[in-house]
């Protein structure tokens, strides 16, 4: 597995779960513009088939208990405990992180969950009820079409996403104006284990995680807990605010200018309620 540390605070060290599955931590590289300046250590970390960490190429070993487990091994070998380790986990890493919480939320002094929600079905619901009826409805029938097809290798898939649906919903900026790091991350996306857990379309989830869900035990959460949910994102914002209110000790913070990575489209509001958070 590969890790790299930016910073050092003995009280305050985050380490970053990124989104996908697949995805690497290197769209994370934002999080350098604000963090260290305040103190903050913050931790990379490449999932098994990520990035730089090793890719066994076996689908077998993509599941989602084996990947909590990983979490786990990590914050053991780099020392974090309850008195230092806050969690962050974005997209699917907030799945990661909730269900890492519900089993080892004894090693953590706080959990931030950023724009994930805790019901797949919801998520595919919204997906399908508020999402899909923002766009051009010739577009979606298209988008349609080729999924119903199993097309997804067609080139027309991601052009009409690209332009009606990535740029309104997954980063609000023009395609070529898109940040280096994110454009390298989405580069290196492992679509194998992509495929194997969130299935092949964007809207909604299929795959390994198509029934997953952990809304009913958010109660069981105790640490301090922060939800971030953004007014363009692709899940569910009113549903993470209840996130916030359903675990013990939770805050929500809210991108109005956000989509699904609001930690670039919606800096300012991302970083200050995050670095509040960490330094509260």
């Amino acid at each position: 597995m590969w890790t790299k540390t930016i910073g050092n605070n003995p009280t305050t060290k985050l380490l970053l779960l990124n989104g996908g599955p697949g995805m690497t931590h290197e769209y994370f590289e934002c999080f350098e513009s604000f963090l260290p300046a305040e103190g903050i250590e913050i931790i990379y970390y490449d999932q098994l088939g990520c990035g730089f960490s090793e890719n066994p190429n076996d689908t077998t070993m993509w599941d989602l208990p084996r990947y909590v487990d990983e979490v786990e091994q990590v914050r053991v070998a780099l020392g974090l405990n309850k008195d230092n380790f806050y969690l962050l986990g974005h997209s699917w890493g907030g799945i990661l992180c909730m269900e890492y919480a519900l089993k080892y939320q004894n090693n953590l002094k706080g959990l931030i969950i950023s724009n994930m929600m805790s019901d797949a079905p919801e998520y595919g619901k919204y997906a399908d009820e508020v999402l899909a009826k923002l766009m051009d409805p010739k577009i979606l029938d298209s988008i349609r079409m080729i999924e119903q097809k199993g097309d997804f290798a067609n080139p027309k898939y991601m052009e009409l996403l690209n332009a009606h649906f990535y740029t309104k919903h997954i980063l609000r900026l023009p395609l070529d104006s898109w940040p280096e790091p994110v454009n390298r991350s989405f580069g290196r996306l492992n679509q194998s284990l992509y495929v194997t857990m969130q299935g092949p379309s964007e809207f909604g989830i299929a795959g390994k995680l198509e029934t997953w869900s952990v809304k009913k035990r958010l109660k069981e959460i105790e640490v301090p807990t922060l939800v971030i949910g953004a007014k363009h994102d692709t899940m569910d914002p009113k549903h993470m605010e209840w996130m916030a209110s359903e675990v013990k000790n939770g805050t929500y913070l809210y991108c109005t200018n956000g989509s699904h990575m609001c930690m670039y489209d919606d800096q300012k509001t991302y970083f200050e309620g995050l670095t509040g958070f960490l330094l509260n």
